[in-house]
């Protein structure tokens, strides 16, 4: 007995699997040629009374619907003929096209009828192509109706893609017949929602109007529990006494007093639009106790000095995807504070504080940033080991929920600090630039460079490449990361493709003809998406002064904004790129602390 198990042993051990990839290949192949010749098909299925001829052993393997079906003791099962009801007779041709090759035609003329015959008959692969393609192609003209279609079906990243499409095309939009045919509920979704580019909120109550009109008996009782959702506080008195003797509104009691109590009482949690908002870059006093801040957007010419409550020294900055500007401020050695702006109020809001001290003595070069949906702290600290200083960067990630910062893995840097018996010291600590790109954390020197992936996680080491300046400023702009040494005259620029992996050497500004001076970068910032810079210019027979530049990424050619406003006098605070946020100008001058400076010339 033992001499037999230890034979099957063996046989085991020498044993095989092999798989034959062509036969794989070619069954489907196979099996749709039956299909084609009408060979041993054992089942007929009948829709709109159209005879599809089929095998049940296909139909089970590609479907759990038909697999439930004919496995099961339903009547079906038994049946030579099955009518299937609540399917398109050419849909399903389509279906059972796929079910037998493995290979779908889609269109935008059935797309959605593919998908509701696919939801139907539980078919995954087919749905989640049609939510990818109806995804791929929303347009101006088709967003209403794919939302519409999204929202009844529960495809969420259809219909979040079509929201999108329709808050930013609002105006145009909301004048489509497809927008008029929303059901009540849909209506108030998107006229709820704080990113429609609307200039005035008199477009949103005209596109109510459009709606109600399009069938006014049967929608007009609805008119009282749409109005809440307009933000009559954002209109002008003018707006609303003629929106209150609109007929609407004068043939329904309930709606002027609706209205009249929304413009007395108001909400103040409500925001203004996104299109009525804007772009503004924000630029700090760098002095304790200061009550200023700086907004500027220089194509527009406008530039404002705000007043609002005090805040310590800003030693981080940033702001959010959802346009929410946070600052961390230095209260103490061991504590930073975290602050939030609240437009309406014009105030700083405190949030949770950040224990800073890790490792010997106070965090350097530190860092606010958002990456995928979350807020992160960075800071580089030192540590004593083994008579060396090693140095990390530490990571700490924001819960805005909890308003509690929770530690994440740390990432130990190069740069060091080593002392010898003597007590020298050698080597150095590098400054390290922080830039969130492509919902990543990117940290690097002029030697070394690391992501973060927050999805996982994890920290990777980069290649970097060879012969790179000592950055003093980097931004990130779509999936490429600019960054510029100290003298933007005669220096470079190098830019960083997240998606390639790799660097690109572009020529900085270089001097300007018939000037002398030079120029050193103070800051890069993004604004309506265009990379600017803002330099310092240099001259020993003027005074110093700063010129606004902008880059075209299609030429590599930066312009002088001149003419353009520039900073006035004043210790303000730009460490790194400068922060752009979307500003709503109406609460500054509403609360009287609008102060608007002039543009000085550039000489």
């Amino acid at each position: 007995m033992a001499a037999e198990n230890q034979e099957r042993h063996v046989s085991a051990l020498r044993s095989r699997s092999y798989q034959d990839e062509s036969y794989l290949h070619g069954f489907l192949g196979t099996v749709g040629d039956l299909q084609k010749a009408g060979v041993l098909q054992d089942v007929v299925l009948e829709v709109e009374g159209r005879r599809f001829p089929s095998h049940r052993l296909v139909l089970s393997a590609a479907s759990p619907y038909f697999r439930a079906m004919f496995t099961s003791d339903m009547a079906e099962s038994r049946q030579k003929t099955v009518v299937l009801q609540g399917l398109d007779a050419d849909m399903f041709g389509e279906i059972l096209s796929y079910a037998y090759t493995g290979t779908l035609q889609v269109s935008l003329a059935k797309v959605q009828p593919l998908y509701q015959a696919a939801d139907l008959l539980q078919l995954d692969y087919v749905r989640d192509t049609c939510s990818s393609y109806m995804a791929m192609n929303v347009e101006h003209s088709t967003c209403v109706d794919m939302y519409k279609f999204a929202d009844v079906f529960f495809v969420d990243i259809v219909r979040k893609r079509c929201l999108q499409r329709i808050y930013r095309d609002f105006a145009e939009v909301s004048d489509s017949e497809d927008f008029c045919s929303l059901s009540v509920n849909q209506l108030t979704e998107i006229i709820s929602h704080d990113e429609l580019d609307v200039k005035e909120e008199t477009t949103v109550w005209e596109a109510v109007v459009r709606w109600v009109q399009h069938s006014r008996e049967d929608r007009l009782h609805h008119l009282p529990s749409i109005l809440p959702h307009i933000r009559f506080k954002l209109m002008t008195s003018d707006d609303t006494a003629a929106i209150l003797d609109h007929p609407l509104v004068r043939e329904d009691s309930g709606s002027s007093e609706v209205i009249r109590n929304m413009v007395q009482k108001g909400n103040s949690n409500l925001k203004p639009r996104f299109g009525m908002m804007t772009e503004m870059v924000l630029l700090f006093s760098g002095r304790h106790g200061s009550d200023e801040m700086l907004c500027m957007n220089p194509p527009s010419g406008r530039f404002f000095k705000v007043s609002c409550s005090s805040y310590p020294e800003v030693v981080a900055k940033t702001v959010t995807g959802d346009n929410d500007l946070y600052i961390l401020t230095a209260e103490s050695e061991d504590q930073l504070s975290l602050f939030k702006y609240n437009q309406m109020g014009n105030r700083w809001e405190q949030k949770a504080s950040v224990h800073s001290t890790q490792g010997d003595g106070r965090p350097r070069n530190e860092h606010l940033v958002e990456a995928d949906g979350h807020l992160y702290y960075l800071a580089r600290v030192v540590d004593k080991v083994s008579g060396r200083e090693e140095v990390f960067m530490v990571l700490e990630r924001y819960n805005q929920h909890t308003d509690q910062w929770h530690s994440c893995s740390q990432l130990q840097l190069e740069g060091r600090y080593e002392h010898g018996t003597m007590g020298d010291t050698f080597g150095m600590i590098k400054e390290y630039k922080v830039v969130s790109c492509d919902r990543c954390i990117y940290v690097f020197s002029d030697t070394e460079m690391h992501r973060y992936n927050p999805s996982q996680e994890l920290w990777s080491r980069l290649t970097m490449a060879r012969n790179i300046p000592e950055f003093v400023t980097a931004i990130a702009m779509g999936t490429e990361i600019f960054c510029a040494d100290y003298d933007f005259t005669s220096s470079k620029m190098m830019v960083y493709d997240t998606e390639a992996d790799s660097w690109l050497e572009l020529p900085a500004l270089g001097r300007i003809a018939q000037e002398d001076r030079s120029y050193s970068i103070y800051s890069f910032f993004v604004l309506e998406d265009q990379l600017h810079a803002l330099l310092f210019c240099r001259r020993e027979t003027d005074s110093h002064t700063f010129r606004i530049f902008a880059y075209d990424r299609s030429t590599g050619i930066w312009s002088d904004c001149v003419g353009l406003p520039v900073l006035p006098p004043g210790h303000w605070q730009c460490v790194g790129p400068c922060t752009v946020a979307r500003i709503y100008l109406p609460y500054l001058k509403d609360n009287d602390i609008f102060l608007e400076c002039a543009a000085r010339p550039v000489v």
